[in-house]
């Protein structure tokens, strides 16, 4: 069984509603890495030398690769990514080896061979 680690940048406002979507959509688990900071095109607003921009997590998502391109297309319709810039972004990159997911494997097993 292969993997794929979606990475996605969000609001912090937005993270248990996407944590949830992604379940939904065949996620496992997730891991969420509080107080992220970033910047886009547009540099960030301050006021008097604050920094004006909302807090940001980063969720982990270690996926299954036949179920990876429609929990991606999940967090970016719960995120907003494409309809409202600044709001956040999400990536998928492939895992080469993953250890410690036996337990997900078997219960991915009969999930992944529904979806072919």
């Amino acid at each position: 069984m292969h993997f794929k680690l979606i990475i996605a940048l969000i609001e912090d406002s937005k993270t248990e509603p996407l944590l949830e979507a992604a379940r939904e959509a065949g996620a496992t688990g997730s891991t969420v890495i509080s107080q992220a900071r970033g910047e886009g095109v547009e540099k960030s607003k301050t006021f008097f030398g604050l920094n004006l921009e909302t807090q940001r997590d980063m969720i982990l998502l270690l996926v299954e690769e036949h179920l990876s391109r429609s929990i991606l297309e999940t967090i970016n319709e719960v995120g907003e990514f494409d309809n409202t810039p600044g709001t956040g972004i999400a990536f998928q990159i492939d895992v080469e080896d993953a250890v410690g997911v036996s337990h997900q494997i078997k219960q991915l097993t009969s999930v992944v061979e529904d979806e072919l």
